[in-house]
């Protein structure tokens, strides 16, 4: 066993796919598909900090988003459309942000909601914090804030209802608006582990 050195290969797996009747469908079909989509968002709360209690708030009876077609609190990733991303994202959570995201069904959408998820907050140079969720995966719209407000949030879920609204399935979607090194690829959770900060050589 010892004289075994087992090397871990990267499989490449293909883009998921709506289905070719879906893609071929007439446009009116397309509209009624996506209309559909849109008013039915189930929500993946994936809350890491003080913007999950903004969250929350969205959700009661002052804001109730319940109304715009979002469900809050799907039992699990396999039943939800949406991932909203809350709070500080750090290295340690990353992978597990990661795999639950690959157990979403497609379509899926992402929002990322606080400054600390959209870049790191006031954290963004702390060893331990990742710079932003779109490093691990695509992000559809970011709602900015420290913390923001429940109203930022009614406006994000509203833009990402639009972006739904016009999409054509079968035709790839515009998707981070920054470069990342694993949000645009298949990879696995332990692969978005970052390894710990060396200490500084002062020799």
């Amino acid at each position: 066993m010892g004289d075994q050195v087992s090397e871990r290969q990267t499989v490449s797996l293909p883009t998921p796919r709506l289905g070719a009747p879906v893609e071929r469908a007439p446009r009116a079909v397309q509209v009624v598909l996506n209309w559909g989509r849109k008013y039915s968002l189930w929500v993946f709360n994936f809350g890491l900090a003080c913007c999950a209690i903004e969250f929350i708030s969205a959700s009661m009876a002052r804001h109730d988003f319940i109304r715009l077609g979002v469900i809050p609190f799907a039992p699990g990733p396999r039943q939800s459309d949406l991932m909203v991303v809350s709070g500080t994202v750090t290295d340690k959570m990353a992978p597990a942000i990661r795999r639950l995201y690959d157990q979403m069904p497609e379509p899926k959408y992402v929002i990322s909601f606080g400054a600390c998820s959209n870049t790191g907050g006031p954290y963004w140079d702390s060893y331990s914090v990742t710079k932003g969720v779109d490093q691990i995966i695509p992000v559809d719209v970011y709602v900015p804030g420290c913390p923001p407000r429940p109203e930022a949030l009614l406006h994000g879920i509203v833009t990402l209802q639009e972006q739904i609204a016009a999409e054509t399935p079968g035709r790839a979607r515009a998707r981070s608006l920054h470069s990342s090194r694993y949000a645009d690829r298949p990879v696995s959770g332990a692969e978005v582990t970052r390894g710990l900060v060396a200490p500084p050589d002062h020799g």
